[in-house]
C-alpha cells in the first residue's frame, strides 16, 4: 500500500504543477487582452473621440470609419460597429453595440477568469489530496517498519504531505492576488468603454441629420 500512496503523492505534484501553469497562463492572457483592448490613458481615448466628433460634426461618417479601421481597441471597435450599422434606430443600436462589447471583448476575459477561479478553489483540494496520501504513506511506513528502519521514510512521507499543503496554498494566494489586480483593471476598462461610448453616441445622434446634408453636398 505504501507504494500506492507514494505514487498518488508524486502524481499530485504534476497535477498541482499543471494547475499552477494553466492559472498563470490564463492570467497572462487576461492581462494581454485587457492591455490590447483599452487606451493607455483616458487622455488618449479623449483625443481619439475628439477626432471622431470632428468628423461627425460635418456628417463625415466615412471619415470617422477610417479613423477606426485596423484599431483593435474596444472603443474604436465599437465605434466602427456603430458606424457600419448606423441605419438602425439609435437607441437600439446603442444597446446592441454594448451587448457586442460584452460578447466580443468581455466574454474572452470572463472565460479565463472562470478558469482562474476554478483553480483557486481546486488548488487547496489538490494539495489536500497529496497531504492525505503523504500521511497515509507515513502510517503505512510505521505499520510495516522495524524499530530502527522507519525514521527516514517516515520523515519523507510527512515532508511530502506538508509540501502539498504548502504548494496548494501558494498557488491559491498567488492567483488571488493577481485576480484582485485584474478585477481593478477590468473595472477600469469597462468604465472607460462605457464613458467613451456614451460620449460617442451623444455625438452620433446629433450627427444623423448632418449626415444627409453631407451626402447631398
Amino acid at each position: 500500500m505504501g507504494e500506492i500512496y507514494d505514487f498518488v503523492g508524486h502524481a499530485d505534484y504534476y497535477v498541482l504543477g499543471a494547475a499552477a501553469f494553466w492559472g498563470l497562463l490564463c492570467i497572462i492572457m487576461v492581462w494581454n487582452r485587457i492591455l490590447s483592448k483599452r487606451f493607455k490613458t483616458e487622455k488618449a481615448q479623449d483625443e481619439f473621440l475628439t477626432q471622431i466628433e470632428q468628423k461627425l460634426e460635418v456628417g463625415d461618417f466615412e471619415g470617422a470609419k477610417q479613423l477606426c479601421q485596423g484599431d483593435k481597441r474596444a472603443v474604436p471597435m465599437m465605434v466602427l460597429m456603430a458606424l457600419e450599422n448606423r441605419d438602425i434606430e439609435p437607441e437600439k443600436l446603442e444597446s446592441w453595440v454594448m451587448d457586442r462589447f460584452q460578447f466580443d471583448v468581455m466574454a474572452h476575459i470572463n472565460s479565463k477568469l472562470s478558469w482562474i477561479s476554478t483553480i483557486i478553489k481546486a488548488a487547496p483540494m489538490l494539495g489536500l489530496i497529496g497531504t492525505v496520501a503523504g500521511m497515509m504513506g507515513a502510517f503505512s511506513t510505521l505499520e510495516n517498519a522495524t524499530a530502527e528502519e522507519p525514521t527516514k521514510q517516515l520523515l519523507a512521507d510527512i515532508r511530502m504531505a506538508l509540501e502539498h499543503t504548502l504548494v496548494g496554498l501558494l498557488i491559491t494566494v498567488t492567483l488571488l492576488v493577481n485576480m484582485a489586480s485584474i478585477s481593478n483593471k477590468i473595472r477600469e476598462l469597462e468604465e472607460l468603454v462605457v464613458f467613451g461610448m456614451n460620449r460617442f453616441f451623444d455625438s452620433f445622434k446629433a450627427a444623423i441629420p448632418k449626415r444627409k446634408l453631407h451626402v447631398r453636398s
